[in-house]
């Protein structure tokens, strides 16, 4: 039976950067040699490098004054290493869920933390708007997609201070203006490689701005300096994400991926919409293309553990919601098809008929 990938991540990821992977842990670059145990001071390793950033620049329109290293510890590290080098007085952020809050505790840790907005009111089932930046801040931080309530903002921020986001799970899904933010980061694991490297692009302007002594592993001008190799860096994942950005090249660049990420969500909630049996989490303006969260309407409530086992006979895997909230959660990343979504619509539209 075919499978469906809709799990949150780790995720689906392109057949043929699959295939690339597997030969490559065999023999990579035809050195004879595995890529699971070959020196990361390779020259066919520091090319795979090099094209990482290279691509990564050139799909996202990255302007030659931002820089981009990868590093291990995952967008969770990021949550102190960001204030660790530029919190020095006052910070502003917006509340969106479990990840924000996370961020935002660390925070704590080096200076003074402003929540300037929160839909916590709502559990976090849309994106606060309107709200006041102050000048004197030193960054204003924001989670860019919400995985757990399928949330997404849908337009870059206008800020008059820094903005840093965690764009870990919406990352190269839709075109963004870079230069609307002095930082941005994430986990790979979602649209671009599996779990162990972190993304992180950074304006040469904040290289001036980290505000206290830190250990060397911490501070930002490390990893840029050393060109991502102050330590061992994480190998393989680099390797998988490279192939993705080649994929991503290949398949006709980031219009191309987002025209094709607006089709997919588009499909399911119209689905969601139309289905007697379910209904959308997510406030309509600010539902999330990567994570579709939804759950049985009202009255159907004693169908859900029915309808998870219909749809994992039909091959649906990963579509059971975080269990904060719980429900489903249909992730539909760069890399999950079309057919998936449309497999998964016909799931839900015959279950309806089973309980009409």
């Amino acid at each position: 039976m075919k499978k469906y990938n809709f799990n949150a991540g780790p995720s689906v990821l392109p057949d043929v950067v699959l295939e690339a992977a597997a030969k490559a842990i065999i023999d990579f670059d035809g050195t004879g040699l595995s890529l699971l145990s070959i020196s990361h001071r390779t020259p066919e390793f520091e090319a795979v490098l090099n094209e990482a950033q290279s691509l990564f620049k050139e799909l996202l329109n990255i302007p030659d004054n931002y820089s981009v290293y990868f590093v291990g510890g995952g967008a969770s590290t990021q949550f102190f290493h960001m204030p660790a080098n530029f919190l020095g007085t006052k910070a502003g952020y917006v509340n969106t869920g479990v990840w924000t809050k996370k961020a935002i505790k660390e925070a704590k840790r080096y200076g003074e933390v402003k929540v300037l907005a929160s839909s916590e009111d709502k559990n976090f089932t849309y994106i606060p708007k309107g709200f006041d930046i102050p000048a004197d801040l030193d960054y204003l931080y924001i989670c860019a997609n919400n995985t757990i309530y399928g949330t997404e903002y849908k337009a870059d921020i206008n800020s008059p201070v820094p903005v840093i986001a965690d764009m870990s799970s919406n990352i190269l899904s839709r075109p963004i203006d870079v230069t609307k933010y002095a930082v941005i980061y994430g986990g790979a694991q979602k649209n671009l490689a599996p779990a162990g490297v972190t993304f992180v692009i950074v304006r040469d302007d904040m290289r001036e701005k980290v505000v206290r002594e830190l250990p060397i592993m911490m501070n930002v001008n490390t990893h840029i300096e050393n060109n991502s190799m102050c330590n061992t860096p994480p190998v393989f994942p680099i390797y998988v994400l490279r192939e993705t950005l080649k994929w991503m090249k290949a398949e006709g660049g980031l219009q191309v991926i987002y025209e094709r990420n607006q089709k997919k969500a588009a499909m399911l909630y119209d689905e969601i919409d139309r289905n007697s049996l379910f209904k959308g989490t997510a406030e309509k303006e600010d539902r999330s293309a990567m994570n579709i969260c939804f759950v049985m309407s009202e009255g159907n409530e004693s169908l859900a553990d029915e309808f998870m086992a219909f749809a994992k006979d039909r091959g649906m895997v990963g579509i059971k919601g975080h269990r904060l909230v719980g429900g489903f959660r249909a992730s539909c990343y760069n890399a999950c098809p079309v057919e998936a979504v449309e497999a998964l619509v016909e799931c839900m539209q015959e279950f309806e008929k089973l309980h009409k």
